[in-house]
C-alpha cells in the first residue's frame, strides 16, 4: 500500500478518457502555491458539515487520516507544486455530490478553524455545476479510491 499518497501518479488518478471530478481555479492556485512554500505538500478534504460547514479543509498531506469512509475526488496539478494535492470527500457527502463537478475556490474572508489557509485572510470555498449527461455517463459506473485502500 502507498503510505505518502502525495507520490501516487496522476495517471492512476486520472485514468485516460474519465472526466475529472475536482479542479481549482487560478486564484486558488496561487494561494496553494504560498501554502505549499510554508507547509510543505498538502491535502484537501470535503466535509459533510459540523464546525466549519461543507467548507473545502486544506491540511498538511497526511494530517488529516483518511480511511474507508474517505473517497479520493482527485488530483489538482499546479505549476510550481511538485506533489498533486489530493482532493478526499467523505463517504456519505460523495453520495450527494458524485454527479457534480466541484471547483475549488478562494475569496476573501475567515477560513475554517483548522484550514491552512485562515491566516492568510483568505477562504476555500466550491464552486460546483452538475456533470453533463456525457460525462456521467462515463463517470457512474467507474471506480472510486477509498482512503483505505492506500493506507497500510
Amino acid at each position: 500500500m502507498i503510505e505518502d499518497t502525495s507520490d501516487i501518479p496522476v495517471s492512476l488518478l486520472y485514468p485516460d478518457g474519465l472526466p475529472r471530478r475536482v479542479d481549482v481555479t487560478e486564484e486558488a492556485s496561487v494561494l496553494l502555491r504560498k501554502l505549499t512554500a510554508v507547509n510543505g505538500p498538502l491535502m484537501f478534504h470535503q466535509s459533510g458539515g459540523c464546525c466549519d460547514g461543507s467548507a473545502p479543509m486544506c491540511y498538511q498531506a497526511g494530517e488529516f487520516r483518511v480511511g474507508g469512509q474517505d473517497v479520493l475526488l482527485g488530483a489538482l496539478v499546479i505549476s510550481e507544486i511538485t506533489k498533486p494535492i489530493l482532493v478526499w470527500i467523505s463517504k456519505p457527502q460523495f453520495e450527494y455530490w458524485k454527479h457534480t463537478h466541484i471547483t475549488i475556490d478562494v475569496v476573501p474572508g475567515r477560513g475554517g478553524g483548522f484550514s491552512l489557509e485562515s491566516p492568510e485572510g483568505m477562504r476555500f470555498i466550491i464552486r460546483s455545476r452538475l456533470f453533463t449527461d456525457e460525462e456521467w455517463l462515463l463517470l457512474k459506473d467507474a471506480h472510486i479510491t477509498t482512503g483505505d485502500k492506500l493506507y497500510f
